[in-house]
């Protein structure tokens, strides 16, 4: 569509030039005419605000028939003889059909034209427009602005062209968010000489950009933002070989074109590599934006050279190193974003001293009276972005003087120390939360007139803060004091009401709180409000649904001890967390608004009713860890297609699994564990495309494993231990299609599995294989809140290192397979070797025999290792202590014999992890090997003859390690005596003794013990 919205342009044009010549009187007409042919709403590209940077409104609102168009709010014209040279509707809320004949372009004398970030999306344009080759006509527009007009449509190769090769005057080319993704970049290679400004900022643009776009002499601004599949060449700026500090005043014109760039934009355009030096170069800059990229190395000292700078961009890339102390030259500076990188070490506490030449250079005015040593830090500063990096020390003294500042973010950093009183005045955000800042919270915060977000949570922040200190401050619309060691009170007094009439967002998790503060009567806007993490006992007040009561969305009391909840007073509520109360009773059903319902870890029993499922928007809902029973309603199988997360995990339920998941079923966590389900579990779960966790163990589901669900794309975690499951998990068909193939954590165990170990999944594992690149950017898996307040993560049972926990987050690099306690049998196949990122592996309790696979020596992401309770024979390879991370290790109760490896990781491990293999010996076993050896130079047979005696020496070195003076001793009496029989005997009694008790405790047992039971 957005092709021919150009070509109608030309067309009309051409028309204007070839029939028509206009005056001032029939152009406010046409403007008339073009106006009527619009609706106007304020939803017309309702992000203007945000993107365009300047306000959104109806202009054409101004136009009246009748009178002047010249004054008309968007119009520009020509005083002499009052011709319309400039028409500027852009953010105007014009929305509608762009119409065949519209009478817009029946102004001859048009020079600047910008329609941006309207919505034009309706336009139909015959598909049978060409373009004509009159089109150069259009030789007087000098500016043309159609930035997002057609932003879901994408533009013509043949227009694009056409409009490039045409005009040849034109200075100022924006075409933002026009989508260019059948258009090859090089088209641009023809621009006009006379070109001052070219903005293709997230046009989907393709293929190498033309190097010759630097060549261009009068280029001031070039934005390329937000085209990810764009090929840049590595940016080079050096056109010179003089340094900059040996450059006089004629440095610009010694640099070449290039350096008259005073806009450049290349941010989200999968830049890698280090920032190069010659950058520092274009001393004209006034902005850069190299935001989102894969940059890395530290920023280049030659920044300090931007002394025209205003806007520095470079967050969310690899940065790393110091925040250089050169960048307090740039005295232009307003807005300085570094967030997001690896930056190290201490903000600057004040900028370098300068000489008299470098000030007047700096400031570039007619200097009066005295220069001074030190110029004032950041004099211009308004935002400050040095959010999740890793610095550390004190916040430096400038941050409290600085006189412009609006927005301080230092999230996510080390900063310590105590926060000092602020002197600006101008502060309106200030976000210091998850660094280790301590003492008592500023008084000169609380007269911060015009502060609207204060964040401080995740801090060592103490002191006692009483709700009315907050006052004065009017205008606060967010305020988080979570996860302190902060003590919050109120008054009670009427006046509280009147107090914070803007808040919309409280967070005073883990602030000391015994009660519902009495201050919340007055917060009538409120939106969020977590309260979470406190000492609040009994019911949730009736008063509370004054509290937001049309505005409240979010809602967070868990972890408090609450234990009764008669009703939900807000009609608007999406987010509700009641989890980790003493709530009992039965299960209310929130209102139909509700996205999270999270009520874990309470006392509700009874049976789940069939009217939740009237809740249609529900994405999470979470019962966990409740005495709920009865049959899980049928109905969840039709909530699928908004459900995102369904956790029944341990309560009652009986029964089967609801057998009926609906097409488009958009689960990614399904989680049963801990109920009394008998299964099976229904195919219809393959409508579920997108399901990451399933959960099935500790049920009595009696089935043969289900093959399908390895077609399932996402599955990530497999949990099905702990049930009756049985049979054999070899894969009869012949297809080739991979199973499982983004599996992370595989757990079978405690089943009746038998039959060899499944070697084709497990080639198939992919993302353990690292051959299937994981894509999540977060921690752990888990989705997000509506309201962007948190992140809620998925949760597991599993074991580890041979203990049973419960993981109440699960880490996206974890990789783990449990197949123990079942019946598996035959050799542990060598492909286990290939699952690289492998951090667990439990084959313990089997029937396995053979020896243990060299190639496991391979993984050397390895963490614990489980082989115990089996059949296996031979040696335990020596590859195996060069398992970097192995922290647990277990063989017991097997077959093994031979020396156990020693040194580096093996020299952790307890004689447990060896006991029942009688053929075992050296360090930590005390049974010797049968290694002859030499003896140490001095020890001797009394007749000056070298010992025969099969003791280790280098076992009794190892075995005693930090005791090495008794080690050497008895080792030395040994040697001079022989070895004693009352000794051989000891060693031997222990070890039959020791292994006779195993196998009776085994043979009680049974050989589905668990381990972590013994």
């Amino acid at each position: 569509m957005a092709p021919y919205l150009f070509l109608c342009l030309f067309l009309f044009f051409l028309h204007l030039y070839a029939s028509f010549s206009s005056s001032g009187s029939h152009s406010c007409s046409s403007l008339i005419q073009f106006k009527d042919s619009f609706s106007i709403t304020e939803d017309a590209f309702s992000d203007c605000n945000e993107i365009a940077g300047h306000k959104s409104y109806p202009k054409t609102n101004s136009w009246k028939e009748g009178t002047d168009c010249c004054s008309w709010d968007g119009v520009t014209c020509d005083h002499l003889n009052a011709h319309v040279i400039a028409l500027d509707l852009s953010c105007s809320w014009l929305y509608g059909n762009f119409p065949s004949n519209t009478t817009l372009f029946l102004l001859p004398h048009l020079q600047k034209l910008n329609l941006a970030y309207n919505d034009f999306s309706l336009s139909k344009i015959p598909s049978e427009f060409e373009v004509p080759s009159q089109v150069s006509h259009l030789s007087k527009l000098v500016s043309l602005d159609l930035s997002g007009w057609a932003h879901e449509n994408t533009i013509d190769k043949h227009a694009l062209e056409g409009l490039v090769h045409n005009l040849t005057m034109v200075r100022h080319l924006f075409l933002d968010g026009m989508g260019m993704s059948s258009v090859n970049a090089h088209v641009f290679m023809n621009l006009s000489s006379s070109l001052r400004s070219l903005s293709l900022a997230g046009c989907d643009l393709q293929g190498k950009f033309p190097k010759n776009i630097f060549d261009l002499p009068n280029l001031n601004l070039l934005n390329l933002g937000d085209n990810q599949n764009i090929n840049l060449d590595p940016l080079e700026f050096n056109r010179s070989n003089l340094s900059v500090n040996q450059l006089s005043g004629q440095i610009l014109r010694s640099l070449g074109n290039l350096l008259q760039l005073t806009h450049l934009d290349f941010w989200q355009n999968q830049l890698s590599g280090q920032i190069p030096r010659s950058l520092g170069n274009i001393l004209q800059l006034t902005y850069l934006n190299l935001r989102q990229n894969q940059l890395n190395g530290q920023i280049p000292r030659s920044f300090g050279n931007f002394l025209q700078l205003t806007h520095l961009d470079l967050s969310q890339n690899q940065l790393s190193g110091q925040i250089l102390r050169s960048l307090g030259n740039l005295l232009q500076l307003t807005h300085l974003d570094l967030g997001w990188n690896k930056l190290s070490g201490q903000i600057p506490l004040s900028i370098l001293n300068l000489t008299q030449l470098e000030y007047m250079k700096i400031s570039n005015n007619s200097l009066q009276g005295s220069i001074p040593n030190k110029v004032t830090a950041f004099p211009n500063l308004i935002y400050l972005y040095l959010d999740d990096n890793l610095l550390n020390g004190t916040l430096p003294s400038w941050l409290y003087t600085a006189p412009s500042l609006k927005t301080v973010y230092l999230s996510q950093n080390q900063f310590s120390g105590h926060i000092k009183e602020f002197q600006s005045k101008s502060l309106e955000l200030i976000a210091l939360e998850n660094n280790k800042l301590q003492g008592p919270l500023p008084s000169s915060i609380f007269q911060l007139l015009n502060l609207a977000h204060l964040l401080l949570s995740s801090n060592n922040l103490s002191g006692v803060i009483e709700f009315r200190m907050f006052s004065n401050l009017s205008n606060l619309k967010y305020l988080d004091l979570s996860y302190n060691s902060l003590s919050l009170t109120s008054n009670t007094t009427s006046t509280v009401n009147h107090i914070l009439p803007n808040l919309t967002d409280l967070l005073l998790s883990s602030c000391n709180l015994s009660e519902f503060p009495q201050f919340l009567k007055g917060l009538k806007s409120l939106e969020s409000l977590d309260l979470s993490c406190n000492k609040i006992e009994g019911n949730i007040p009736q008063w509370t649904q004054e509290v937001g009561n049309d505005s409240l969305t979010y809602l967070n009391v868990s972890h408090n001890s609450l234990t009764e909840v008669e009703h939900f007073p807000w009609k608007n509520i999406e987010v509700l967390d009641l989890s980790s109360n003493l709530i009992s009773g039965n299960l209310p059903i929130p209102f139909s608004t509700i996205n999270f319902f999270l009520i874990s870890n309470n006392s509700f029993n009874g049976e789940v009713s069939s009217l939740i499922c009237n809740v249609s928007s529900l994405r999470i809902l979470d019962l966990s860890h409740n005495n709920l029973s009865g049959t899980i309603p049928q109905c969840f199988g039709n909530l699928s297609n908004s459900l995102r997360f369904l956790n029944l995990k341990k309560n009652k339920f009986y029964r089967t699994i609801p057998p009926k998941f609906a097409k488009g079923c958009r689960l990614s966590n399904f989680n049963l564990n801990g109920n009394l389900l008998e299964g099976p579990l229904t195919p219809s779960i393959l409508n579920c495309r997108g399901l990451e966790v399933l959960d099935l163990g500790n049920n009595k589901i009696n089935d043969t494993f289900p093959h399908w669900l390895g077609s399932l794309p996402q599955l990530q975690v497999l949990v099905l231990k702990s049930n009756h499951m049985h049979g054999s998990l070899r894969v009869n068909s012949s297809k080739s299609s991979p199973f499982f193939s983004k599996i992370q954590i595989f757990d079978l165990s405690s089943n009746y599995f038998s039959g060899p170990l499944p070697v084709r999944y497990i080639n198939s594992f992919k993302a353990i294989i690292n051959l299937e690149k994981i894509g999540s950017t977060v921690s752990y898996m888990g989705v997000n809140d509506p309201g962007g307040h948190g992140f809620y993560t998925f949760s597991i049972g599993i074991v580890m290192k041979g203990q049973e926990r419960e993981l109440v987050k699960i880490f996206t690099m974890w990789m783990i397979i449990d197949l123990s306690n079942n019946q598996f049998e035959g050799c542990i196949p060598e492909v286990f070797g290939k699952l690289n990122l492998l951090k667990g592996l439990n084959l313990s309790h089997n029937n396995l025999n053979g020896g243990i696979p060299t190639s496991i020596g391979n993984v050397t992401s390895l963490e614990w290792l489980d082989l115990s309770s089996n059949i296996l024979s031979g040696t335990i390879p020596n590859r195996l202590a060069d398992l970097p991370f192995l922290s647990s290790f277990n063989v017991s109760e097997n077959q093994l014999h031979g020396q156990i490896p020693q040194g580096k990781q093996f020299n952790t491990f307890g004689n447990d992890s060896y006991e029942g293999n009688k053929g075992l010996c050296g360090f930590p076993v005390s049974k010797g090997c049968n290694i002859i050896e030499p003896a140490p130079p001095n020890v001797l047979e009394k007749d000056g003859s070298k010992s025969n005696i099969a003791f280790g020496w280098k076992v009794v070195l190892i075995g005693y390690g930090c005791g090495m003076v008794f080690g050497m001793s008895v080792g030395y009496v040994v040697f001079q005596t022989g070895k004693p029989k009352w000794l051989v005997n000891l060693v031997e009694n222990q070890q039959e003794k020791k292994s006779n008790q195993i196998k009776a405790k085994r043979s009680l047992k049974g050989p589905r013990m668990k381990f972590y039971q013994k």
